[in-house]
């Protein structure tokens, strides 16, 4: 039986399940200056998962496109705190 593709599943799931409120965070409490911390995690995660084989790099690389996707996501993020006001 092959099981990686669950574990990639749930994986991938856990990864954006804690990246939405990780995001909320680093807006509330670093502001702009968040985005930099992912994107040095983007830049390590995603050259290391080029290193690793196998789920290591599915799962580095998963990681490493949500910090991309959470640079991003900073300034919509604080659009929408500013709305909010």
């Amino acid at each position: 039986m092959y099981v990686e593709g669950l574990i990639v599943g749930f994986l991938v799931f856990l990864i954006i399940g804690l990246f939405h409120p990780l995001v909320e965070k680093a807006e509330y409490y670093l502001g702009k200056k968040s985005k930099w911390i992912f994107a040095v995690a983007f830049i390590i995660s995603a050259t290391v998962s080029l290193l690793v084989t196998d789920l290591w790099a599915i799962f580095l690389g998963c990681f490493g496109f949500s910090c991309f996707w959470s640079i991003f996501e900073i300034d919509k993020q604080q659009r929408r705190r500013i709305e909010r006001k």
